[in-house]
């Protein structure tokens, strides 16, 4: 795989220095050939374990290096983990499940539809991606421990009221993280 396209968002990779500067070029000519440029101030390169350190040019200008970026909502980075974008999931988890705070305060509401709505709204933001993430114990946990936050939040049990995570599970009909990404 040498580049990754969805509409206008474009991911060139390459093993070389010379091999990218080469695809910057083609990229260039064949934008100007269908009326269309490259934004310098909108393209930046990453490298991953790269001896050379010579700049990526576009039209005589240096590119901006970046530790990572964000590729259809998803964050590549420099280190490969899937840590940066298990944080920025987190966080637009966090944001739905405050968007949505009215319905899970709402005592009219059945259980069921909350959950319902849990597992269509925040669920799908949380795991968005997570079949590229490299999975360890520590990752899952994180992912968990703001699922069984929630989960406690919907069900109202607050401090220093207390379920076990698997007695919330059951009454939530939800099942493990890692099970649900496996699946």
């Amino acid at each position: 795989m040498d580049h990754l396209d969805f509409a206008d968002d474009i991911s060139l990779l390459s093993h070389t220095h010379q091999h990218m500067q080469e695809k910057i070029k083609n990229l260039v000519d064949t934008a100007r050939s269908t009326g269309l440029s490259i934004n310098p101030s909108k393209t930046k390169t990453m490298r991953i374990n790269a001896t050379r350190k010579a700049p990526i040019l576009l039209e005589d200008r240096s590119l901006e290096e970046v530790d990572s970026f964000v590729y259809l909502g998803s964050v590549v980075s420099e280190t490969r983990g899937a840590d940066e974008d298990v944080k920025v999931r987190i966080g637009k988890a966090q944001y739905a499940f405050y968007m949505l705070r009215n319905i899970w305060r709402n005592r009219r509401l059945m259980l069921s539809t909350k959950l319902s709505l849990f597992n269509s709204n925040m669920k799908s933001v949380l795991l968005y991606g997570s079949e590229t993430w490299k999975h360890t114990k520590a990752l899952d946990h994180k992912l968990q421990v703001f699922i069984n936050r929630c989960l406690r939040n919907i069900l109202r049990i607050r401090w220093p009221n207390r379920i076990s995570n698997q007695d919330l599970w059951k009454r939530t009909r939800q099942k493990p993280i890692a099970t649900t990404i496996k699946d």
